[in-house]
């Protein structure tokens, strides 16, 4: 197989449940008094389940003085109730647009929003309240009132909801044992760190049982390790309580360590979507695969520097070949069986490879002699001889065993 840097190498590629029943609350959660606005009844038309989130068509138009700027563009898709939803695109891509017509703090231009199977746009004024106490919402900047404690602020949307003291205070335990800050009911925000600051608001925003979270880039203002413990900490609060969580990020990173479904917006469209495992391992969108390139073992640049297209014309040299895994059928790298495919003993020279809900999949770089002849690579990469879902000669090395 003659193979050149100068034109694309060939690829070899393989042939391409219900959700849990979300909680209404916590257990032992108090209710709000007689008196509080009741949820609107849902339409004949709806039978979604709690927490379930329809865009039909969905469009957003902003006038500017440069005229018409359209943010979003026919949307349309479902989040399954009790799901991690993620969304995702660069600056602009319309994230926050979307996110935001869920509970109605941005309304559609064109199209409409379905929350558990209602069209929220024909919601009055105490059906629009009602909603919002069903949809809780968490911040990049947190949002808490410096003048109030963490018990106050996570109280507040409760005196606002009219609970009684006594259920409020109740209440105000419960969440804040669960996101872990029962020692800090009267410590104010200056005193807190970044990511006690996001429980708080995380706390603040289940304070009335919601249906549904939505995370505005929830932890891009923190450090990885608070951004891990905080994601951690939304993962637990979905498999407890059964809310569905929808998420804007612009870090693949956060989707692949929390999310279940993962939507890519491109310039307010949708560029590709589905279970995260597999948009992760098979990208079809430029858009995807660009956002997806930190996470990717790719060549380091020395090894990159010395590649060669040709086999150099005297002296030993070694064949670099890229594996490549998208965590389909379960094919997971095996080094013995990959070494008998080529006929080859062959040496491991970057990449790796992540299991995201799992799926194997990632990359790797190997070397094997330049005097081995290659099999077809057509039988490695389908059936029950493959190695790898894709396999590609990317260059050659002189000299490998001194210079990698």
């Amino acid at each position: 197989m003659s193979l050149t840097a100068a034109s694309p190498s060939p690829v070899w590629r393989s042939a391409a449940g219900t959700a849990p029943s979300p909680a209404t609350a916590p257990a032992g959660a108090p209710q709000p008094r007689a008196g509080a606005a009741p949820p609107p009844a849902p339409s004949a038309e709806a039978s979604a389940p709690s927490g379930s989130v329809v865009f039909e068509q969905l469009g957003k138009v902003y006038a500017s003085s440069a005229g018409p700027v359209a943010a979003l563009e026919d949307i349309s898709l479902q989040i399954p109730a009790g799901s991690i939803f993620g969304i995702i695109g660069r600056s602009g891509a319309g994230k926050s647009s979307l996110l935001r017509t869920i509970n109605r703090l941005e309304s559609p231009t064109a199209g409409r929003v379905r929350v558990d199977g209602a069209d929220i746009a024909t919601l009055d004024d105490d059906g629009l309240v009602a909603l919002r106490r069903r949809i809780g919402m968490i911040f990049q900047h947190f949002n808490l009132l410096a003048a109030k404690t963490v018990y106050d602020n996570v109280a507040l949307p409760l005196r606002v909801a009219g609970w009684r003291p006594a259920a409020i205070h109740q209440r105000v335990e419960e969440l804040l044992a669960l996101v872990g800050l029962s020692d800090k009911h009267r410590t104010y925000p200056a005193r807190l760190s970044g990511g006690q600051k996001q429980r708080v608001g995380i706390a603040r925003a289940l304070a009335t049982a919601p249906e549904i979270l939505l995370c505005d880039e929830a932890t891009s203002a923190l450090d990885p390790e608070t951004t891990h413990a905080i994601l951690q900490l939304l993962r637990d609060i979905n498999r407890r309580l059964g809310i569905t969580v929808i998420l804007i990020t612009h870090e693949m990173s956060v989707i692949r360590e929390i999310a279940d479904q993962v939507l890519v917006l491109e310039q307010g469209r949708i560029a590709e979507q589905g279970e995260v495992w597999k948009v992760f391992g098979a990208p079809q969108h430029d858009a995807t695969r660009a956002l997806l390139a930190p996470l990717q073992h790719g060549l380091p640049d020395d090894l990159q520097g010395r590649l060669q297209a040709e086999p150099p014309a005297q002296g030993a040299y070694q064949r670099i070949l890229r594996l490549g895994y998208t965590g389909e059928g379960g094919l997971e790298p095996d080094f013995a069986r990959i070494a008998q495919a080529l006929h080859s003993p062959v040496r491991l020279v970057h990449g790796g490879v992540d299991r995201i809900r799992g799926h194997a999949q990632g990359r790797l770089i190997v070397s094997l002699p330049g005097t081995v002849t290659l099999p077809d690579f057509v039988h490695l990469v389908q059936g029950p001889g493959a190695i790898a879902h894709s396999i590609e000669v990317i260059g050659h090395v002189a000299d490998v065993e001194h210079s990698l």
